[in-house]
């Protein structure tokens, strides 16, 4: 298919690449047209200078960018996706974006005659490296047919979940759970280790039974090492549970868990740790033992 690709960061850098890799026309846009650049020498295909040309001939168009406002930013004006597509083509919004932009921006394609997928991911930079991520999807299911076998060249799991806005829900339900599983992390491993175990023996045995998960198979290693720059910032896990947090009061819920661990990782921040990975939350807990909480 001809494809656009809007966004080359640690994710859709590799992202695009994979679907070149499958045999599909694409053309990128990127802010930095030097990281446009170096995709193309990787992995040929072609570049445009705005996001309307990059999807001036495409069937579809994919979006990976950073925030609400950065997806308004590549999707409408003069020079953006709307603008270049054709009536009968679709975009698949990969940003961890709100429920609300999904569904203002499907209603404006529909107007278009264009479809609209909000698709955020899971799995981070290596899922997308290895195409191995979780896609979670909202939107109409006649869509999502034609969509779908493109995705598979980055998924490992791929699944419509119910009308517009619904695969943005599904990513907070995934970040409530990872916040809750890694300050769960960040205390065990304080208290193994002030109670003087092999805390990584211990991890060898415990991830063999229930208290198994990806963020202990993946990150015990590097949080027992204090090694943080790597993996899914800090910033952006802030940015995904402020959208959490207001989603919840709009629908008068408490979040006790995921409001606490949110406000630990304004300490990460605090602390200079912005751009770390989530797991540091391991460091907060250790300075905050040591007494040296800054």
């Amino acid at each position: 298919m001809r494809i656009a690709f809007i966004g080359l960061g640690v994710m859709g850098f590799p992202m695009a690449g994979h679907l070149r890799a499958a045999g599909h026309e694409v053309t990128v846009f990127n802010r930095s047209q030097a990281r446009a650049r170096e995709w193309q020498r990787q992995h040929g295909g072609a570049s445009a200078a705005t996001p309307a040309e990059a999807a001036a001939r495409a069937e579809l168009a994919f979006l990976c960018v950073g925030n609400d406002d950065d997806v308004r930013s590549v999707v409408l004006g003069e020079e953006g996706v709307f603008a270049g597509l054709a009536p009968g083509g679709a975009v698949v919004d990969h940003t961890t974006a709100s429920a609300e932009l999904a569904r203002e921006l499907e209603s404006l394609a529909r107007e278009r005659q264009l479809g609209f997928l909000d698709a955020p991911v899971s799995g981070g930079q290596a899922g997308a490296e290895k195409g191995a991520l979780t896609i979670m999807v909202g939107g109409a299911a006649d869509v999502f047919a034609r969509v779908e076998p493109v995705v598979q060249a980055y998924a490992r799991c791929v699944r419509l979940l119910g009308p517009s806005g619904s695969g943005q829900l599904a990513k907070m339900v995934n970040q409530i759970c990872i916040a809750g599983i890694v300050q769960g992390l960040a205390e065990a491993f304080q208290f193994s280790e002030q109670a003087g175990l092999d805390t990584a023996a211990v991890v060898e045995v415990i991830s063999q039974g229930a208290a198994q998960s990806w963020q202990m198979d993946n990150r015990y290693r590097t949080m027992l090492a204090g090694e943080y720059e790597h993996g899914f910032a800090v910033d952006w896990m802030r940015k995904d549970l402020g959208m959490v947090l207001a989603q919840a009061g709009s629908m008068g819920l408490e979040l006790p868990v995921t409001q606490l661990v949110d406000q630990f990782y304004a300490d990460v921040q605090a602390m200079g740790g912005g751009r770390w990975d989530t797991s540091s939350l391991f460091e907060r807990m250790q300075r905050i033992n040591r007494g040296d909480r800054e």
